[in-house]
């Protein structure tokens, strides 16, 4: 993670715009991205994330508003001028050079004096761990060793950003995984921005110092990943990272830190909450917030409430269950399966209790 003293910014995005014909792509968008830090621009397909990542490439230019790099405006400078490398989901690795000369490359054709290039190619290469690999060509490299011929290649000609458009999309889940560690490591180790665009929340959340999360070419929250999942700003942040129940209330009083809301399902709800309390609200809870158990719990400051499993699936080392209260409320909850029996302790049409604390609810206004 960043350090206090690095935490100026060194990408400012102020009130930028992106019209295609009559589309807006991206709508008046303003926000810092800070040096050395790991910042994801994380959202549904068509969200706008890829377009602000073109932009600050340079491979698009903002209809409106301004895009600085460094303290300096960029805007309409091209992207060959601009202290920033790419790295694309295809890896666009050349297949008839070795792994050496595809990471030479850029510094061969930008005039590099001749002595630099080899330390600086070695070096590139050390870092992403692809000494041994030097002389082969990439169809003798899996996937997770093209990409690193990427990233060596982007890192070799010392940019002041990185920019990561899917890099893991084209990898198989396993090697996916062990490629976000790997990113995050680097990243710290070279101690450059990096931003990455991605549809994945496993992926932001995983390596992201910050994450913006977008929505129809707007910016909805910006916040740490745990700030993100804890304390979503909206229904949108709260239901699009991680799985969540969404709980319609009706506001009966406000005031002191608290709220009284009436929820179909669950009755009346004293819930922690701050600020002006509109007559509707929505209350998230996460699932694995909510305890499960076969008896009645005796918990005087928890919501305890009676249902029945209506379906549940196994995934390991969790298993995922929808349970029906009496009420007529369908809540999703997460058990960790901490034994090996305890699959074999719940059956779908079983009667259970839930329960959960207030204060692991978020109550939403928007």
């Amino acid at each position: 993670m960043s350090t206090a003293q690095d935490r100026d910014a060194i990408i400012t995005i102020d009130r930028v715009s992106k019209r295609f014909g009559p589309v807006t792509a991206v709508e008046e968008v303003s926000f810092d991205i800070l040096r050395n830090e790991f910042f994801a621009l994380l959202g549904p397909s068509g969200c706008g994330k890829t377009t602000i990542l073109r932009m600050i490439a340079g491979l698009e230019t903002p209809s409106t508003g301004s895009i600085s790099i460094d303290g300096r405006d960029v805007s309409t400078v091209p992207a060959n001028r601009r202290p920033i490398n790419m790295v694309f989901q295809s890896y666009a690795v050349f297949p008839h050079m070795t792994v050496y000369d595809n990471v030479a490359y850029g510094l061969r054709v930008s005039d590099t004096p001749r002595a630099e290039i080899g330390p600086r190619v070695i070096e590139a290469i050390d870092q992403v761990q692809m000494g041994e690999f030097a002389n082969r060509k990439p169809d003798q490299l899996s996937g997770g060793q093209r990409q690193r011929v990427a990233l060596a290649r982007a890192l070799v000609k010392r940019p002041k950003v990185l920019l990561l458009d899917e890099p893991l999309s084209a990898l198989d889940a396993k090697l996916r995984e062990a490629m976000r560690l790997e990113l995050s490591q680097l990243q710290r180790k070279v101690g450059i921005t990096f931003i990455i665009v991605t549809h994945d929340q496993d992926e932001a959340l995983s390596m992201a110092d910050r994450i913006a999360v977008m929505e129809a070419g707007k910016v909805r929250q910006i916040a740490p990943p745990g700030a993100l999942y804890e304390q979503p700003a909206n229904r949108f942040v709260a239901d699009f990272i991680g799985r969540v129940n969404l709980l319609d209330g009706r506001v009966r009083a406000a005031g002191n830190g608290a709220i009284r809301i009436d929820v179909k399902g669950l009755g009346e709800l004293a819930l922690p909450f701050d600020g002006k309390a509109p007559k509707t609200v929505t209350v998230a809870l996460r699932p694995e917030k909510i305890a499960v158990s076969k008896r009645e719990p005796r918990a005087r400051q928890r919501v305890v409430v009676r249902g029945r499993i209506h379906e549940w699936a196994y995934y390991g080392d969790m298993s995922y269950m929808y349970v029906d209260t009496e009420g007529g409320l369908r809540l999703s909850v997460n058990i960790q399966n901490a034994a090996r029996t305890t699959v074999d302790s719940i059956d779908i049409g079983d009667e259970v209790w839930l329960s959960f604390a207030p204060a692991d609810t978020v109550v939403m206004t928007g």
